[in-house]
């Protein structure tokens, strides 16, 4: 099986930073696309940045400027730094990776269980 574990994420002032990261493992025979994703309370979950595995990137237009996302496709890991957080980024934040499993070259897509980002004074 496949595992995305993220971490990272914690409380921080308006203004401030976080570094989110996502390490996949398990039967893994290669990654295409990851992502990050967000879902505040009452609210739908959205995309907040992709990367594939030639490392083109895909942003929201709430994250450009701000954050960045990358990849270490050695570690099976992407990150996602955020700058200059708002009160409106308070959400979960959850990986997601399209894996090529090693029994049957087949691509599914995985999500992580999530990360809590709380921005507020």
């Amino acid at each position: 099986q496949v595992q995305l574990v993220e971490s990272g994420g914690g409380l921080v002032q308006p203004g401030g930073s976080l570094r989110l990261s996502c390490a996949a493992s398990g039967s893994i025979f290669s990654i295409n696309g990851m992502g990050w994703y967000r879902q505040a309370p009452g609210k739908l979950r959205e995309l907040v940045a992709a990367i594939t595995s030639g490392g083109t990137t895909n942003y929201a237009d709430s994250a450009k400027g701000r954050f960045t996302i990358s990849r270490d496709n050695a570690k099976n890991t992407v990150y996602l730094q955020m700058n200059s957080l708002k009160p409106e980024g308070t959400a979960i934040y959850y990986c997601n990776a399209e894996v090529i499993r090693v029994a049957d070259k087949g691509e599914y897509g995985y999500w992580g269980q999530g990360t809590q980002v709380t921005v507020s004074s």
